[in-house]
């Protein structure tokens, strides 16, 4: 069976095709468009995912939106009536958009559909799961699992804020559900808001910036009792209610009602791009804390309910790397798995998965050895023909080599020696994290890279750190784990032999100055709480990156580089060579590695849109 899930209209609009149990393709509508989190109708990534399989959409036997459109309708509506006639504005905003589009969503998906091709309608069977089961479904049947609990946090699907349910063969029991307006995805985009991030992206700075907030601080402290005593109840099962007389999302046009937010905290609203104070560090970590304790408290309860000793993750709230990692230290469950585009475009691959199991009962094989995700390297790859058009159209200066051997061994040597690597090989990513086909590499024992990345590559905030990409077969030599990570999903501790001593008064240092202590032998990735956002790297899985980690290995003595995303701030990971090209030469990289073409960048002629890309990308 061939069946093609889409997620669009909200952010992250993606596509994936599935043939019978396997998942083909999938990509972010984003990629494409170069347009960052693209919420449009995933036109291009339909067309990338048919080609890929070498389809057409007569030869679908259906194609599955990631929710019911109609059911979040009826939310919107009863939201409006339940707090009239507080929210006119945003109804007034709103119900233009749904009475025009969303709400014949089948009549728009036929007209988006034929901007890929044509098409004979009646050949068409669309079908809507719910958000939450499409999320439930992303994590559950890629897993190696036969049997799992399935824990989805997000902001809000149709209703659901968080759900669980138990996965069992072929099928997907949905045991209980929290209920909008209560939401921790949302409460943690309120704080994001509200610390002067970007909600819907922002999330992941706020990860960042939590660690230097002072651990154990009479201030935190108060900020967490605070939070509980004025905006959060927290129940035993995880379940929560928020006091939504200081938000303003249900009804409004933004997260919070920042009066009532700035007279309990006596603290303003952080303007973004302003200057980072203790204060909101504290802050930043004060959620974080609680986050993890309703996320500790869900996962307990849906083991309790379910009694399996497996969990699958998804929903946004399953990208909190430093969450996840809390929760497989504490044992709950034997073996977790998390969806790797655990966001919304993941709902694409659980929309498509949920219908071929579900819905046409198409039985379900697990392999309780890997999952069946591919490494989440079902995005497009490009031949060197395609490569070497793109150099040529450039003008570009550039040495091929005769094999891939030859490319990592300089490859290797160049970050030896301190040098920036633009590294694109293979099938693009799919998901927000790069996992070494699209990645931006150096040394990790460079004390001088993690400045240098930030400040002079990705054009962004000097405290956000940097994560590694180790042989699966050392992590353990440097990090206190045992298991895998392989989608960088999990933060875990550097071990005790590879810290170094700090300053008696570390805890208490002002942020820059924490910031740039020397803690490990490998300064560049080791955050400073001491913790690495770690991604395993398998040889199944990605022989070509595997490869290169050690040659550099052989050259340093170091298993492991610094991996981060190829993109600037604000701008998509890139997804063509044109784009690798074009990103390369608008920051300070010093090499570009293309298959196995390598571009040094004084080698190349002159760039004159160098600071272009902050006009063409929005800042995030």
């Amino acid at each position: 069976m061939n069946i093609l899930g889409i997620s669009a209209f909200y952010h992250d609009s993606a596509a994936a095709i599935i043939q019978n149990n396997e998942i083909i393709a999938a990509a972010q509508e984003e990629r494409f468009t170069r347009k960052k989190q693209d919420s449009s109708f995933p036109v291009e990534a339909v067309k990338y995912c048919l080609e890929e399989a070498g389809l057409s959409l007569n030869e679908l036997d259906a194609i599955v939106f990631y929710d019911k459109p109609i059911l979040k309708f009826e939310r919107l509506l009863e939201t409006y009536y339940g707090y009239s006639p507080k929210g006119i504005r945003s109804f007034i905003t709103a119900m233009p958009v749904w009475l025009k589009e969303k709400m014949f969503l089948k009549r728009l998906m036929f007209k988006e559909l034929e901007k890929v091709e044509k098409f004979d309608k009646k050949k068409i069977k669309l079908l809507f799961p719910e958000h939450h089961l499409s999320h439930a479904a992303s994590a559950f049947y890629p897993s190696p699992f036969d049997d799992a609990a399935i824990l989805t946090i997000d902001g809000v699907g149709e209703w659901a804020t968080a759900s669980i349910a138990k996965g069992s063969g072929k099928g997907i029991s949905v045991l209980k559900e929290l209920h909008f307006p209560h939401s921790l995805g949302l409460l943690y985009s309120a704080f994001t808001y509200y610390l002067g991030f970007k909600v819907n992206s922002g999330e992941y700075k706020l990860m960042g910036l939590a660690p230097y907030g002072y651990r154990d601080s009479e201030q935190v402290k108060e900020f967490i009792s605070l939070i509980k005593e004025n905006l959060i109840d927290i129940k035993p099962d995880g379940s929560l209610w928020l006091n939504q007389s200081y938000f303003n999302y249900a009804t409004g046009l933004r997260m919070i009602n920042e009066k009532k937010w700035e007279a309990l905290f006596g603290l303003a609203t952080r303007k973004k791009e302003s200057d980072f104070e203790q204060v909101h560090c504290n802050m930043g970590l004060a959620i974080q804390q609680i986050t993890e304790e309703v996320v500790y408290k869900m996962a307990k309860h849906a083991q309790e309910l379910t009694g399996s000793k497996n969990l699958c993750l998804a929903g946004g709230v399953a990208l909190n790397c430093v969450s996840n990692g809390k929760l497989i230290n504490s044992k709950i469950f034997e073996n977790i798995f998390i969806q790797p585009a655990a966001g919304d475009a993941g709902g694409a691959i659980g929309a498509a998965l949920s219908a071929y199991h579900m819905y046409f009962e198409q039985p379900r094989e697990s392999t309780e050895k890997a999952d069946h995700m591919k490494g989440s390297y079902l995005g497009p790859a490009f031949s060197d023909k395609e490569i070497e058009n793109t150099l040529k159209k450039y003008k570009a200066v550039f040495q091929q080599l005769d094999s891939f051997n030859d490319t990592c061994e300089i490859t290797a040597r160049n970050i030896e020696q301190g040098s920036v690597i633009g590294w694109f090989q293979g099938r693009m990513e799919f998901g927000p994290r790069a996992l070494g086909n699209r990645s931006i590499l150096g040394d990790p024992r460079n004390a001088e890279m993690q400045k240098k990345l930030n400040l002079k590559i990705k054009y962004r905030e000097s405290f956000r750190p940097f994560a590694p990409s180790v042989l699966a077969e050392k992590v353990s030599d440097y990090f206190e784990m045992d298991g895998d990570s392989p989608y960088m999903l999990t933060v875990q501790p550097v071990k005790q032999s590879v810290r170094k001593p700090v300053s008696e008064n570390y805890q208490s240092l002002p942020m820059k100055e924490k910031l740039y202590e020397t803690r490990s032998t490998l300064p560049s990735i080791t955050h400073v709480d001491f913790s690495a956002r770690i991604q395993t790297v398998h040889k199944e899985t990605n022989p070509k990156y595997w490869e290169l980690i050690e040659a550099v290995e052989k050259v340093t003595g170091c298993p492991m580089v610094i991996n981060t995303s190829f993109n600037v701030r604000g701008e998509p990971i890139v997804c063509t060579p044109e784009d690798a090209y074009r990103c390369f030469m608008r920051t300070e990289m010093d090499f570009l590695v293309l298959n196995n073409y390598i571009l040094k960048k004084e080698d190349q002629p002159n760039w004159t849109d160098k600071d272009q890309w902050q006009e063409e990308f929005v800042l995030d």
